[in-house]
């Protein structure tokens, strides 16, 4: 490497350039350090033998290929990304179907559970209750000098798992590796944060390995004032456009803090508008094969929280637009959840967030199959992160039902989905319109027919939904922009919410021309003739 770029210098006189990338670091550091460690300064520290990324992504995948487990290919994953950041990018958009699954669900849930056991080099940053007055500090540790985007959970409730306190630290991370796969946003302007304010998780505050604080949850007014600090401080110095992504918090806290900061800060909370928007998305694209408008399809939900109350508000809203009023539109959206149906008998013991669902009892339903039967569902949406719950006779009975049944089990990981896709296909003599949240493989069913299940997985959505937010510097994101999440940059400019300047003309390409590049950067000057000076390289 360095006697050919001695080659260069020799041939023609130069004007060094300046680039983006700076480094101070050379030798190991910069050997190790996986953004920059294509650059200068490793002569003798690696083999001799010059191989292109094409080559190093080969190794990759062959490597890939050997294992089996999904953990550990998770462990390999992030290994690699740790050590070669773009080398880890470029394979995983090439292979995305299959590689996603591992950075993301399912695989991610259960990295998130075995976090402190697996453990290799810390990644993003770690805010503690403790904390509390120094956040700025904290944000200043940061090495990166422009952030974009930030995804933080408090790991209240991971997926289906439940609370698993600073373990949850693997989807601010996941969510973020797909930012990039998925949307091209840079990952160095990307920042994933865990706020740790204890766990209630009694086998977490037991095990040695736990790597958080060994305290119950803080319920206090002290949690109120650190998540408003840490808002502040990421505007304060990143700026008001800066996205920030909630993510897996507790139903408890999830409304109320959207409710809070929708109006001060540029963010939204994916469990409840990215699983909405995506949800709406497989309910209006089965439109063409149902042959029923939205206004005409009846919704019962198995869950009541947030991802529930979301995906009903959304639907709602689509409805709206179809001309139904929103009372008509609530009328045809059913919850059920662990104490039963949300009917006026059961008020006084739910949220607000629930009160537009809530309706006169439709008769004696004590199970989720004797809702179905009596509420005569088109389209049954599981959310409730319990498992197997849309058994075989809720899904006879939709069948039953239904010339062309719609059973969206959304609930991740694979584990805590409603039902399998080979249960919904088999039953139903593969009539069904089938989505889950995490994938499931192909199904063949007696007659030799192959169905290749639907994902309705927030993966669809919310890459896309940040890249635009970040390029036409939205400062609010309203629950409008996911009803149009097909189309947001031009949405966000005809409805006057981009602040970014002048308007580009064709959008499309605007987009593509930000799309990060996997391929390694050239850090050699820009060499050209410059009239009257010469140069004679230094020999010794």
């Amino acid at each position: 490497m360095l006697s050919r770029l001695r080659t260069t210098w020799s041939l023609r006189p130069c004007v060094s350039v300046c680039r983006w990338a700076h480094t101070k670091d050379k030798g190991k550091p910069l050997m190790l350090n996986p953004r920059t460690n294509k650059i200068l300064g490793l002569h003798g520290l690696l083999p001799p033998k010059v191989e292109t990324q094409d080559i190093q992504a080969m190794r990759f995948q062959n490597n890939l290929k050997k294992m089996v487990d999904p953990l550990e290919k998770y462990v390999y994953l992030m290994g690699i990304q740790e050590r070669n950041e773009r080398l880890f990018y470029r394979v995983l958009m090439e292979d995305i179907e299959e590689l996603m699954p591992i950075v993301y669900t399912p695989t991610v849930g259960l990295a998130c559970t075995q976090y402190g056991h697996i453990f290799r080099r810390p990644k993003g940053l770690f805010i503690s209750i403790r904390d509390k007055g120094h956040i700025r500090s904290i944000l200043d540790n940061w090495p990166e000098p422009i952030v974009a985007a930030v995804v933080v959970t408090d790991g209240e409730r991971i997926l289906g798992l439940g609370d698993l306190g600073v373990y949850g630290m693997g989807i601010p991370v996941g969510k973020l590796c797909l930012y990039t796969a998925c949307a091209g946003i840079r990952p160095e302007r990307c920042l994933p944060v865990v706020i740790d304010v204890g766990t209630d998780n009694e086998t977490l505050l037991k095990d040695p390995l736990y790597m958080g604080l060994y305290q119950k949850r803080d319920r206090s007014e002290a949690y109120e004032e650190l998540i408003d600090e840490f808002m502040e401080a990421i505007v304060d110095k990143w700026g008001q456009d800066t996205l920030i992504q909630f993510e897996d918090f507790g139903n408890h806290n999830a409304f109320r803090l959207i409710r809070r900061y929708r109006e001060k800060y540029c963010t939204f909370n994916d469990d409840i508008q990215g699983t909405a928007s995506v949800a709406l998305a497989g309910l209006l694209a089965a439109q063409r094969a149902v042959g029923k408008p939205i206004t005409e399809h009846r919704v019962l939900f198995l869950g009541a929280g947030e991802a529930a109350l979301g995906i009903a508000n959304l639907i709602v809203m689509a409805m709206m637009e179809a001309g139904m009023t929103q009372a008509d539109a609530r009328q045809r959206i059913w919850m059920y959840d662990k104490h039963g149906l949300l009917i006026k008998d059961r008020s006084q013991e739910m949220d607000s967030n629930q009160e537009a669902f809530i309706h006169d009892s439709p008769g004696n339903v004590q199970s989720f199959l004797d809702a179905v039967n009596t509420i005569k569902p088109t389209a049954i949406i599981g959310v409730a992160g319990a498992g197997r719950l849309f058994t075989h006779d809720v899904i006879k009975s939709m069948g039953a039902l239904n010339e062309r049944p719609i059973i969206f089990a959304l609930s991740n990981p694979t584990t805590k989905a409603e039902c399998t896709a080979e249960d919904a296909y088999t039953l139903t003599d593969g009539r069904c319109l089938f989505a889950s949240g995490s994938p499931f493989d192909p199904v063949t069913l007696k007659n030799g027919r192959v169905f290749t299940p639907g994902q309705g997985n927030n993966a669809y959505i919310f890459p896309g939904v940040a890249l635009a937010v970040i390029l036409s510097g939205v400062r609010h994101i309203s629950d409008t922009v996911f009803l149009e999440a097909a189309k947001v940059v031009e949405y966000v400019y005809a409805n006057g919410m981009a602040f970014r300047y002048p308007e580009p003309l064709d959008k499309d390409s605007f987009v593509r021309s930000t799309v990060w590049d996997t391929s390694y950067d050239s850090f050699l000057p820009d060499t050209y003739d410059w009239p009257g000076v010469s140069f004679s390289p230094k020999t010794n």
